[in-house]
């Protein structure tokens, strides 16, 4: 069987303003801010790799901004900004040299803890008889030795509260996902403050965003926010006694108050830039009350059922279970491959389809992400990030259907 998608930050919070940069409080240690210029973060990248970390970030490939290895400063998308609105993404040119200039790249965290494709075990059969080798634990597949404990650069704070929702989904039940937490365990997080929302981006909404916050909701290990008003440098946050001694490694004195509240003035200014809102206002018993509502036939009509928008989503994790041999017979694998409760046959059971049409497995999807997955888990399973908008090639826009159960038109920013 399998399994379904849950869930994120509380949708029944109001929106909170971001925060303002201040010291951390790191074991025994209070540790204030820090600033770092272009050389500092080469620093980091070259500390967090020198620690045996493959350093994952975001890398311009295939007309898109995807996580990638990142060893230099070249690796980063230096300069490159985007455009996203619904059905649309393109990479543009900024006028600056920004390196995380952009807003919500095409992939998340998920596939680097959570594998499109994973191998589960791998059995052979010979004249000795047969045997199975040991679960991997590493991503795609590969050993864990491999690949060594990662290290994520440039996590966007909707993405930070997804890790967490996954964090406490995959690893926080009586049984908990072995290969997740062999990846999950060991990681360490560098977070980064947008500054640039996109067109379908609704964080603010969510309570998730844009500057990534410490605590137990969402954990990072360093947070940078980029600054470029007359020098290129970052304000970096620590959150973590491991966060603590990296940057130990690198020289990175403490931040002055000119930059501190340059810094704030960042966070500010994304938040009021967001492209989409989502109004989460009793949205969970507006969903239950539309059960019925002719507007999943509207939706439904023009959904192509092609599960883009579970595929990007950062919460998600259905999966299926593909068995696989080859033709000789003698040696066979079991993957754990994604899955969506957009696909008919997620719901086959027992010779038949429970979700028959596409009106009902839409209906299924919005309703348990905004709404039953809170009283599964309490918390929202949405972040806010806004790629189910950008990635729907029928341009279907969740906080619009959310609207349209209420019968308003949610406000966007203007082109």
């Amino acid at each position: 069987m399998a399994e379904e998608s849950v869930g994120a930050q509380s949708a029944e919070t109001e929106p909170s303003a971001p925060t303002t940069v201040g010291p951390t409080t790191v074991g025994p240690r209070t540790i204030g801010p820090r600033t770092i210029g272009i050389e500092g973060l080469q620093a980091l990248i070259d500390a967090l790799a020198a620690r045996g970390y493959t350093v994952l970030g975001p890398s311009v490939s295939g007309g898109a901004i995807v996580n990638g290895p990142i060893r230099t400063l070249d690796d980063l998308p230096r300069g490159w900004g985007d455009e996203q609105e619904s059905a649309h993404y393109r990479l543009r040119r900024r006028d600056d040299d920004a390196f995380f200039g952009f807003a919500a790249g095409a992939q998340s965290a998920k596939p680097v803890f959570f594998p499109t494709d994973e191998l589960l075990w791998r059995g052979r059969r010979s004249r000795a008889g047969f045997t199975v080798e040991p679960e991997s634990a590493g991503a795609n597949g590969a050993p864990a030795a491999e690949s060594g404990p990662y290290a994520l650069l440039g996590v966007r704070s909707c993405d930070l509260h997804a890790i967490a929702i996954h964090d406490r989904v995959l690893t926080g039940r009586v049984q908990a996902d072995a290969h997740y937490a062999a990846r999950r365990s060991g990681a360490f997080i560098v977070s980064v403050s947008c500054t640039d929302p996109a067109g379908t981006c609704f964080c603010v909404s969510m309570g998730t965003g844009p500057r990534p916050e410490g605590g137990s909701a969402a954990r990072f290990d360093l947070s940078l926010t980029e600054l470029l008003d007359g020098g290129h440098r970052f304000v970096v946050e620590v959150g973590s006694d491991r966060g603590a001694e990296v940057l130990a490694d690198i020289t990175a004195p403490p931040a002055p108050l000119g930059d501190l509240e340059a810094a704030d003035a960042v966070a500010a200014s994304a938040a009021t830039r967001m492209g989409r809102t989502l109004d989460t206002d009793g949205l969970k018993e507006l969903l239950y009350a539309n059960v019925e509502s002719p507007r999943w036939d509207d939706v439904a009509s023009r959904c192509l059922a092609c599960t883009n928008c579970t595929m990007v989503c950062p919460t998600c994790f259905c999966t299926t279970v593909n068995d696989v041999s080859d033709l000789t017979g003698d040696d066979g694998e079991r993957h754990r491959v994604w899955d969506s409760c957009f696909d008919a046959d997620f719901s086959y059971i027992h010779g038949g389809t429970v979700r028959e049409s596409t009106k009902s497995r839409y209906r299924q999807w919005m309703t348990h992400k905004l709404g039953s997955w809170i009283d599964q888990f309490g918390t929202s399973g949405c972040v806010g990030c806004g790629r189910c908008v950008t990635w729907c090639p029928a341009a279907i826009d969740i906080t619009a259907e959310a609207a349209a159960l209420r019968g308003t038109t949610p406000p966007t920013r203007p082109n």
